[in-house]
């Protein structure tokens, strides 16, 4: 069956040009595509490859050498005078699960060590080499492996290093990232990695999601018709790409473009130098794209919407965006002042009324009386939180909080010899084949190993945790200032699980009731989203929203059994609603006993009654007052008790 047609997809023109820009010059660095679920993403990104021109690959070769300039280091060379074919542009995909030996390869270590042979399986970055390289759902992918295609992806090689062994081979390809922001973001340092970035939605207008279903409805009932009709204008589009390539190494880049860059991305106070070399390597594209051998503004102002969204340096929780006012302005503080009296220009001292609403805008803000007894305040700002851990040793999925065994960090022994898994460990599997070299018959050079032989290194490093947040929005939490600062707290420390590749939930309790405001997800920003809204007023209804934080813990513990829990109740202790409220409080903290947790005492004033403190002991969890939350807060307090000076 033949993929979707590219030029049958409809709308998504953003979206569509960064493809075509990256498949003309693939050292702009890849596109990233941010959107919900269900718009095309992945149709588009696999249509892509169809249009890219072939290319000639050597005979036998496994990393697609090209016979015009064969890699020197090309584990499958050398290729001299070798015969030569040409074949179709590949997408390769990469899946969420995938290991890391499949990703860059693998050695055979018993090989290695018995032979002193180099026998290296290529991985999918040997098989995307010179086509495409397509990850769906890549803010799933683990932080290791992003890394890794993104290092491949901008030096253009991959390398593979085991125990002392190291291959080398080219890896240029396009990298293509998919994602759904409701499922968590990519970290800033791996977002800056990709070369553009798109968002995506669904379209809002009637006519046009009729077409859509009814292009998909006729493909589905005849793909091969279906592409056929398009054909044409695939055809001509990949002309129109080759093309472009062709004109590419011709394109001039003056320096007034070159300061506009610089106006632009020094406007939008960018990191880095990675930006500027971005968007100028994207002007260049598009100027070859529409024809032109010299860059303009015009390549200059498409480059920046591409390159500088997900560069703009933002608050932790704020979507990608750029102004077009901010745009425009650093354009024509660019362009050289004219000949001739002086003029202020249209526009000149004025300053827009207010952003574009796609854009985020920092804190919320703060709403007051939403109906009834219930209100809504808005958080202060957020500090450098305590680091809070889950007691023992995991073997969760890797991340930055808590002590786990993993699949990398500092060795600290060796697996039991049942285990023939994760990374070799070099000395133990000598001293296991030691023994046996005389009974084998070993009479010269090398060791002659068993796969029984092999021993695997055991490895410290860190997990990711679930943390569940279970706060009291009851009304004797409801004091402006100290939800503002219960707030502030709450959010440091989402942007703390957010550094530290946490999965996060979020129940709150008030009234006669508890609520599972956020079931656990990576989405931390949505945690913050849905935390910035909350509402307070009435009692306290403690028992019910630990019963719930148990119930959630609970059903996550079957859906994700690798990832332990820590426990983080929000609240002044108090226990008000229904009768015995205290006592069930006392039960329903029984049952959460086995849980690391850490009680938040939001207790403030004078007369204070310390039921926080109490309800802390029921659970075995770390006592921590609001104010004591910052980093800063414990640095302090050692301080004072070591009699070092603050």
């Amino acid at each position: 069956m033949k993929p979707y047609p590219f030029t049958a997809v409809v709308g998504l023109p953003d979206l569509r040009l960064a493809l075509v820009l990256s498949s003309i010059s693939p050292a702009v660095g890849g596109v990233l595509v941010r959107g919900e679920k269900g718009t095309a993403k992945s149709t588009m990104v696999r249509a892509l490859a169809g249009l890219l021109p072939g290319v000639d690959v050597v005979d036998g070769c496994r990393f697609s050498c090209d016979p015009a300039a064969p890699d020197p280091l090309c584990p499958d060379g050398p290729h001299d005078r070798a015969s030569s074919h040409r074949r179709p542009a590949k997408l390769v995909e990469l899946p969420v699960g995938a290991a890391e030996d499949r990703v860059v390869g693998s050695l055979n270590l018993e090989r290695a060590l018995g032979e002193g042979v180099t026998d290296y399986q290529p991985g999918l970055l040997a098989a995307a080499h010179r086509g495409l390289l397509y990850v769906d759902e890549v803010n799933l992918l683990h932080d290791h492996l992003v890394d890794t295609l993104l290092d491949a992806a901008a030096m253009g090689r991959a390398t593979v290093e085991r125990e002392g062994v190291s291959v080398s081979h080219a890896a240029r390809f396009v990298l293509i990232g998919t994602m759904n922001p409701e499922e968590g973001e990519l970290r800033p340092q791996l977002l800056d990695r990709f070369g553009l970035t798109v968002e995506v939605a669904s379209s809002r207008d009637p006519k046009q999601r009729v077409e859509v279903v009814r292009r998909r409805l006729a493909y589905e009932a005849d793909p091969d018709g279906f592409a056929a009709e398009y054909a044409a204008e695939d055809a001509q589009l990949a002309a129109d790409i080759e093309a472009a390539q062709r004109l590419l190494p011709a394109v001039k880049l003056p320096d007034d473009a070159l300061r506009q860059i610089a106006e632009v991305c020094a406007s939008f106070e960018v990191d880095g130098m990675r930006a500027d070399i971005v968007t100028a390597r994207t002007a260049v594209a598009h100027a070859a794209w529409t024809g032109r051998d010299e860059v303009t503004t015009d390549d200059v102002r498409v480059a920046a919407r591409l390159a500088l969204p997900h560069r703009r340096r933002r608050n932790p929780f704020d979507a990608p965006g750029i102004y077009e006012e901010q745009l425009e302005q650093a354009l024509q503080d660019a362009q050289p002042p004219a000949p001739g009296p002086e003029d202020d220009g249209p526009g000149s001292g004025s300053t827009p009324e207010e952003a574009p609403q796609n854009v985020p805008q920092g804190d919320a803000p703060q709403q007051q009386q939403s109906g009834g007894q219930q209100k809504t305040v808005g958080a202060g700002e957020t500090f450098k939180a305590r680091v809070f851990r889950v007691k023992g040793m995991g073997e969760g999925e890797r991340g930055r909080r808590s002590r786990a065994i993993t699949d990398s960090g500092r060795t600290i022994g060796v697996q039991p010899p049942s285990v023939q898994d994760g990374r070799p460990h070099l000395i133990a599997t000598v001293k296991a084949a030691a023994p046996h070299q005389k009974a084998r018959g070993r009479d010269g050079a090398g060791l002659k190993l068993r796969r029984q032989d092999l021993r695997f290194a055991l490895r410290e490093g860190r997990e990711g945790n679930l943390v569940l947040f279970c706060v009291d929005a009851s009304g004797s939490m409801g004091a402006k200032a100290r939800m503002r600062e219960v707030k502030s707290a709450v959010l440091s420390l989402l942007l703390d699980a957010y550094q530290r590749r946490d999965k996060v939930g979020l129940v709150t309790f008030r009234g006669n009731a508890a609520e599972l405001v956020l079931p656990p997800t990576i989405s931390v920003d949505a945690a913050a989203s849905r935390l910035e809204g909350l509402p307070t007023g009435g009692r306290t209804p403690l028992a019910e929203g630990l019963l719930e934080a148990a119930r959630v813990l609970r059903v996550e513990e079957i859906r994700d059994p690798r990832r332990r829990p820590l426990l983080v109740v929000v609240t002044d202790g108090r226990a008000t609603s229904g009768p015995d409220a205290v006592a069930r409080a006392q039960a329903a903290a029984g049952l959460l006993t086995g849980v690391t947790a850490v009680v938040m005492d939001c207790e403030s004033g004078k007369m204070r009654l310390g039921l926080a403190a109490d309800l802390a002991a029921h659970l075995g969890a770390e006592h921590v007052p609001l104010g004591e939350v910052a980093a800063e807060s414990l640095t302090s307090a050692v301080r004072a008790r070591t009699g070092r000076a603050a």
